[in-house]
């Protein structure tokens, strides 16, 4: 159906929030909230957070799973986790930006940037990353080879999702 008033986006409410992402993100976003609601009884707690953070090897005490559930003003049950991830999203830089900081490092046009010089980088320039950081980094990071392909790197920044090498 059309809408009579041009040039005005509609208006985004917390009912709408599955409108914001298609059916492939929301299923990847229900997958990451399974994972976390570990005692599966639709809600994540600080409990949950916890055991997740042990699932993956790291011990968090319980002030750091606390300090994380008061992002939320309440229970976090799917469809406030998907509107947490969605303004979590919202929040990262235009795609445009992001390609052009990328395309700096990328220095013969290569959609790539080797490991070595994205590593200095992210040691050297701007809010520096620690070496578990940037381990965290990589273990997500789409590559090609030794390197990090960025374009596709940009869309998982943005959109939460790897996608596909583009021929």
């Amino acid at each position: 159906m059309a809408s009579k008033t041009k040039g005005k986006k509609p208006q985004r409410s917390g009912s709408s929030v599955f409108a914001n992402f298609d059916q492939q993100q929301i299923q990847e976003f229900k997958e990451a909230f399974t994972i976390i609601d570990q005692d599966r009884d639709g809600f994540i707690s600080d409990k949950d957070l916890k055991d997740m953070w042990a699932s993956l090897g790291i011990v968090q005490d319980d002030k750091f799973c606390k300090e994380m559930m008061k992002a939320s003003p309440g229970q976090i049950n799917f469809t406030a986790f998907l509107t947490f991830m969605g303004e979590k999203l919202a929040d990262t830089d235009p795609e445009d930006v992001l390609s052009n900081a990328f395309a700096c490092f990328d220095i013969d046009g290569t959609g790539v940037i080797p490991v070595p010089v994205f590593t200095n980088a992210l040691t050297q320039l701007g809010d520096r990353f620690s070496k578990e950081e940037i381990k965290q980094m990589y273990d997500v990071a789409p590559m090609k080879g030794d390197a990090v392909d960025w374009k596709r790197f940009i869309k998982l920044i943005k959109y939460g999702g790897d996608f596909e090498e583009e021929s």
